[in-house]
Order: C-alpha cells, then sequence, then structure tokens
C-alpha cells in the first residue's frame, strides 16, 4: 500500500495584507501562485515592535510595499532567508534597502557545495543573494521576546536552513517540509542523501509547529516528517523495481511511477527521479551508461 502523507491544504489568508497567524507570529502571502509555490510564498514577521523577517519572496514591490504598510513603524532588525530560490530571496534586497536590516543567510546559491559550483543548475536559483551575515548551523540571532537558531537542513538547496524559534517550539521550514506537497530535488546543488539525513535530524529536535514558506502550519511534525521519510523510501523501491525489468531512461519510468501526475509535472518528477538515482549511484546498487546524468540509461548494479 501506498505510503500516505498526511498533506494540509486548508489555508485562510488574504493577498497583501499581514495578518497574526499565532501569538508574535504575523504572515503575508505574496501573490506568486504557482504550481511549486501553492498558494504564493508565505513571509514571516516574528516578534512586535522590533522584528525578525524571514524570506522575504520575490522580487515583487507590491509585495514588499504591502509588508511595510503592515508593519507601520516598527523596526525590522533582522531579515532571514532560508534559501535561494526566486520565491524566497529577492526581496531581500529592496526590503534591505527601505528599513536598512542586514540580511541573514547560509550563503550564496550553491554555498554548501563548492565541488558543484562549476556546474550548478541554476534554474529558479537567486545568483544575486549574499547574505551580510552568514549562519551557520546552530547560530542564533534575537531580539525582544524571541531567539532563533539557524538549523542548516541542506537536501532542497545545500544552502537551505531551517529556523527554530525557541520560546514556542516553532520550526519555520522553508521549502525542506512543507505540509501541502513534497519538496523537489534537482542536482548537482540539491541532493537526496543531504535531504533524506536533513529529515532525519528533524526528529531528534523538539519543535512542536512548522510553519513552511508555502501552505499552512504543521501541527504533527514528526508524523509528517516520518511519512515523507518513507514516501523517499518508497520512491526508490519503484525505481529500484523498474530497473529489475531491465535498463531504462529516467523519462521511460517517469509516466509509469507518476500515473496520475499531470503530465506538465514530469521534467520536475525527472529532476526527483534523477536525484534519487543518483543517491542509489552512490551507494553502488545502479549503474548509468555511459555516467550519471539526466539522459542516462540506467541498470541495477
Amino acid at each position: 500500500m501506498a505510503v500516505q502523507i498526511p498533506y494540509r491544504r486548508d489555508m485562510a489568508f488574504e493577498y497583501g495584507r499581514l495578518e497574526p497567524v499565532a501569538p508574535g507570529l504575523r504572515r503575508i502571502v505574496a501573490q506568486n501562485p504557482s504550481a511549486f509555490t501553492f498558494h504564493g510564498t508565505g513571509t514571516y514577521v516574528v516578534g512586535e515592535g522590533r522584528v525578525a523577517v524571514i524570506d522575504p519572496g520575490p522580487d515583487d514591490p507590491a509585495h514588499i510595499d504591502a509588508l511595510l504598510a503592515g508593519l507601520g513603524g516598527e523596526r525590522v532588525s533582522h531579515i532571514l532567508v532560508t534559501h535561494t530560490h526566486h520565491d524566497h530571496s529577492p526581496g531581500a534586497a529592496p526590503l534591505r534597502q527601505a528599513t536598512g536590516a542586514p540580511t541573514f543567510g547560509f550563503g550564496p546559491h550553491g554555498a554548501g557545495r563548492p565541488e558543484a559550483a562549476g556546474q550548478q543548475a541554476v534554474e529558479g536559483g537567486d545568483l544575486d543573494f549574499v547574505p551580510d551575515r552568514r549562519l551557520v548551523d546552530g547560530d542564533v540571532v534575537a531580539g525582544p521576546g524571541w531567539t532563533i537558531e539557524a538549523v542548516h537542513t541542506p537536501g532542497h538547496t545545500s544552502n537551505h536552513l531551517c529556523f527554530s524559534w525557541r520560546e514556542p517550539k516553532v520550526l519555520f521550514t522553508g521549502d525542506h517540509v512543507m505540509g501541502w506537497s513534497t519538496s523537489v530535488i534537482t542536482p548537482p546543488d540539491g541532493d537526496m542523501g543531504d535531504y533524506m539525513e536533513s529529515l532525519r535530524r528533524l526528529l531528534s529536535r523538539d519543535e512542536e509547529t512548522y510553519w513552511p514558506t508555502h501552505g499552512p502550519a504543521i501541527i504533527d511534525p514528526r508524523t509528517h516528517v516520518e511519512a515523507f521519510i518513507a514516501h523517499r523510501g518508497e520512491r526508490e523501491a519503484q525505481l529500484l523495481g523498474q530497473l529489475a525489468a531491465g535498463p531504462a531512461t529516467i523519462m521511460d519510468m517517469v509516466p509509469t511511477i507518476y500515473a496520475g501526475v499531470d503530465p506538465a509535472l514530469y521534467p520536475a518528477a525527472a529532476r526527483s527521479s534523477f536525484a534519487h538515482l543518483l543517491h542509489l549511484h552512490d551507494q553502488g546498487r545502479v549503474r548509468a551508461e555511459p555516467g550519471p546524468g539526466l539522459d542516462a540509461r540506467w541498470s541495477l548494479a
């Protein structure tokens, strides 16, 4: 029986409005809905008076203006970025210009995989973002009533951070764990082995609620993360099952493995399958001719 992921997709919000979603926490959703962003990018504001902004979103003047209007005279002291995709980090520059607040992140796009820099997949990558201050795993920033710890969770991207708001045991999960969908892992910057390890790491933490950048809160995070881990194991088993019938390309396998999925999403499914196959290749379980690649012919080792 297929793994059942407890998706959460019910979400009340109004575009252009900074709204309270929990004590001490507000969110404004950018009007950039898509098959990959759900309703759009959720920009979070932690605290009151002197606040931290998490994931300012796309370079959308209307979104930044609405965020600033919602804040009124409050001071932004920190701009935190989970990772450098176009729906998360480009808004940091205009927000920094408007507020003078420094930006914080793990590093520029690809910062976690320097060995892949020359061959980096840049689709969707914000190559302009460089944080004013680099955060590594365990670093802490703070303001009145809030303490936020950086948790390095590579996989979706190599520079992906989650942010743990210690006081209410909340984790801002960016695209690492979302309630409405699974994450797309795109090599070479995205790495399935890193992603699985980052998921397993969350099981040892004590946060009680996750707030992803897209979609509603996750209120039973352990069950959700365990389902994601099981789902990825199922995908690997499906790929191995396909290859048990003989060598195949990724696009030979995708329509069967992703039966029922809109064919328009097959390219994203192919990239995710490629990430799984690279992970299996690293484990010595599959091989590829002429070598690992999206167009390679894969077989069991």
